[in-house]
């Protein structure tokens, strides 16, 4: 990205109140990337650091339009994804984690090497 681009950048940096997070640390977790499609989302993002919509479909597999904008929505009203949209026609939308969503890192690589692990008992 070049530093002169003009672009609208959409995220919350609102912190979570206490009130509205599960009590449990481990449920607020699966609460915020606990589906399928959003450790994919998290996965993909971390690898690539910003896409654009139509490449995140396409890496994170067979997610309808609707399911991905609904999870892309969700993350960033968590705070765990910044949407920037570039005035252009048509317009480009790229994604990007939070300095939030990036601190998941150790989560997501810990998973990886788990399954990496599982695959090769499985074997």
């Amino acid at each position: 990205m070049h530093s002169d681009e003009v672009f609208t950048e959409y995220k919350n940096d609102a912190p979570c109140k206490r009130a509205d997070l599960p009590a449990c640390p481990v449920e607020t977790c699966v609460q915020l990337i606990g589906s399928k499609w959003r450790l994919l989302i998290m996965r993909d993002l971390l690898m690539n650091e910003t896409m654009r919509f139509g490449a995140l479909q396409r890496s994170v597999g067979k997610v309808s339009q609707k399911v991905l904008t609904t999870n892309l929505r969700a993350m960033e009203d968590a705070g765990l994804v910044v949407r920037r949209v570039y005035p252009e026609v048509p317009p480009r939308v790229e994604y990007s984690l939070t300095e939030t969503g990036r601190s998941l890192k150790p989560i997501i690589d810990a998973m990886w090497t788990w399954g990496e692990d599982y695959q090769t008992k499985a074997r």
